[in-house]
């Protein structure tokens, strides 16, 4: 059998060396073997006319998928030799694997191309796709525990065999990572790793090594990824081979670096590695992407294809840009990204695009919630609900992100009880240490609006406090931790200790370009200077406030600010620019009104009232907004 090129995904396998229904490879096989003269044998005629036949099954439009099926089982009628036998039981169970409902045909199929390939020399393309197929089904019917000893076999007997051997390493450690068993997933590519090194493939060894790298960083051991980083640095460096898997290889590297500073809350230290991304992904797309295959079969592995690269370098700009606070670049990048993925998706129907997808409309959820979209935020929820309603796997690893999206449109248009639930349900949800601390850190923020939950505020905030054993390494969060410490002692009026806090949350936010956390520290502290009677001082902290929040944009900082600016302004006597800040207020107020009214007035709005199970099928329609617009002052 041919071997064509393979691409191992983010987070998923090699693409298969025979696909489902290629059934002209034996056929050129059987032309290449010498045998084709006029001596042919007439079992061979036969079983070339059948295979023929089959493909032009497959292949028709529509496909014609029972017949082609029939032409494959009529196979078995002439007896055929082992070699015939187990190929044509792989064709008819890959067949119908990908193309019908019929798993268990499918696997008796796979089962016995498995069973007699391992009693022919010399067949193992067949034997080990058969065991990798076989494995897939396995995990398909959730019979995990009869997938992994048959992968086990299958890595022990293929050691003589590269390709197939980093091949069945990569499934079986991408089953334990489904599994959550990143450990032994991380064992397993450890071994891949020095098997590539054997092997001299330092590219697969690269891989092995990045896609340890990314479950240690799931893991959160950053002792053991730095060291490791650093070892991938300097062999993508040096490693000298096809322009685009070198090119594929650095962005597999930087991005792990990109996630891995964004991660930590650190904005500003990641700008060279994202720069250095970006212009990376520009030079793949110049690139020809030939089919000339390597010398090493260890080699015949990609990443990523270099469509599925590029909006990934969009996902983790929006990431940036949100973090950053640049909001209208990252709607910019989010429209970008979610058009090349429609068209990627009429194509592909790889999970990892629906992946990709999830994860985009999450960050720009945010997004609009921040710039007082609030109707088009909650559109896009349900959007994620319906994505989320045709996988369950991807319901499994986003619902506590969903919830806590519903509890942050809850806050923004004052349903403090409903955003409570969402924010409880969402901790029930996670496990996920950075996930949790934000949650905590919204929920702890409802407290205090509410004003009469003491006790379990104080119990939240012993939990993130920023002063002692913060639960996460995270700098932005750690910050946010302060600003909510700083809001607690403006409501109770200690002043003094509420600036303390601020000033912390300031010097943090600055040093990472922080910029709402910058914004509404800013406009906090001119708050309590206003209230202090301090007009100047207030007025030094409100007004690059307000402009921080105009380049962003914030919305309810903007109100915030403009509150004061007119209260500032009348008190110093400044009566045109008290009254040029009473119109921005009465605007900023009147567009969050109409979102308010119109977000509340869709029956999406129904969704905050959903805490359990999978997400609601249909939402039924309600009469109109049933919340007031909340005082933001």
């Amino acid at each position: 059998m041919e071997l064509g090129r393979r691409r191992l995904r983010l987070g998923d396998l090699p693409e298969r060396t025979w696909q489902p229904g290629n059934l002209a490879i034996p056929l050129k096989n059987l032309l290449l073997s010498g045998k084709m003269a006029s001596n042919v044998e007439a079992p061979e005629r036969w079983y070339l006319a059948l295979l023929g036949f089959a493909e032009h099954f497959r292949t028709s439009s529509p496909p014609k998928i029972r017949l082609c099926v029939h032409c494959l089982q009529a196979v078995f009628q002439f007896k055929p030799p082992q070699r015939i036998e187990a190929r044509t039981h792989l064709q008819l169970g890959s067949v119908l694997y990908h193309h019908t409902k019929n798993s268990e045909l499918a696997r008796s199929h796979l089962e016995k191309a498995w069973f007699i390939s391992q009693q022919v020399p010399q067949f193992e393309d067949v034997k080990f796709e058969a065991a990798s197929i076989l494995s897939e089904l396995f995990c398909q019917q959730n019979l995990v525990d009869s997938a992994k000893p048959l992968l086990r076999k299958a890595i022990q007997i293929s050691q003589q065999t590269p390709y197939w051997h980093c091949r069945l390493l990569f499934q079986l450690a991408q089953l334990h990572t489904l599994e959550k068993d990143l450990v032994s997933a991380c064992d397993l590519l450890g071994v891949g790793a020095e098997y590539a090194r054997v092997v001299g493939s330092e590219y697969t060894r690269a891989l092995f090594l990045l896609s340890k790298g990314m479950l240690l960083l799931m893991e959160r051991k950053l002792g053991e990824v730095h060291p490791l980083l650093t070892l991938c640095g300097t062999i993508v460096e040096n490693w000298q081979g096809n322009p685009i898997q070198k090119e594929s290889l650095r962005v597999f590297f930087l991005v792990l670096q990109v996630t891995h500073y964004l991660d930590a809350g650190q904005v500003k230290s990641v700008k060279p590695c994202l720069k250095q991304l970006q212009q990376c992904i520009q030079t793949i797309s110049t690139l020809h992407d030939d089919e000339i295959l390597p010398s090493n079969p260890a080699d015949l592995f990609h990443w990523l294809p270099k469509e599925h690269m590029c909006v990934l370098v969009y996902l983790v700009t929006v990431m940036h840009s949100m973090q950053a606070g640049y909001l209208e670049k990252a709607q910019k990048y989010t429209d970008k990204a979610l058009m090349q993925l429609e068209k990627l998706k009429m194509l592909d129907c790889s999970p990892i695009l629906s992946t990709f997808q999830v994860i985009l409309l999450e960050h720009i959820i945010m997004c609009r919630l921040v710039t007082g979209h609030k109707a088009t935020a909650l559109q896009e929820i349900s959007q994620v609900c319906q994505l989320c309603q045709q996988s369950p796997r991807l319901f499994t690893n986003h619902a506590a992100q969903l919830h806590t999206l519903l509890g942050l449109y809850c806050i923004s248009v004052n349903c403090m009880d409903n955003a409570e639930a969402q924010f409880t349900t969402a901790l029930r949800l996670t496990t996920h240490q950075e996930l949790w601390t934000y949650i905590v850190t919204n929920l702890a923020s409802v407290y205090i609006r509410e004003g009469n939950r003491h006790q379990e505020l104080y119990s939240l905030l012993e939990r993130i406090n920023p002063d002692h054993n913060f639960p996460v390494s995270s700098h932005c969060l750690r910050a946010a931790a302060f600003y909510i410490r700083g809001l607690l002692s403006f409501f109770q009026g200690r002043y003094n200790e509420a600036k303390r806090f601020l000033r912390e949350t300031l010097k943090m936010s600055n040093a990472e370009d922080l910029n709402r956390l910058t914004a509404c520290s800013l406009v906090l502290l001119g708050h309590i200077f206003y209230v202090l009677g301090n007009h100047r001082e207030s007025n030094n902290m409100v007004v690059p406030a307000m402009q921080l929040a105009s380049k962003i944009p914030d919305m309810s900082v903007q109100l915030w600010s403009s509150a004061l600016l007119k209260d500032l302004n009348k008190a110093l006597g400044n009566n045109i620019d008290a009254h040029e800040a009473a119109q921005m207020h009465q605007n900023f107020s009147q567009q969050l009104l109409q979102d308010h009214i119109a977000a509340c007035s869709l029956p999406e709005h129904n969704l905050i009232s959903w805490t359990d199970g999978p997400p609601p099928v249909q939402i039924q329609a309600q009469n109109g907004p049933t919340t007031s617009l909340a005082s933001l002052l």
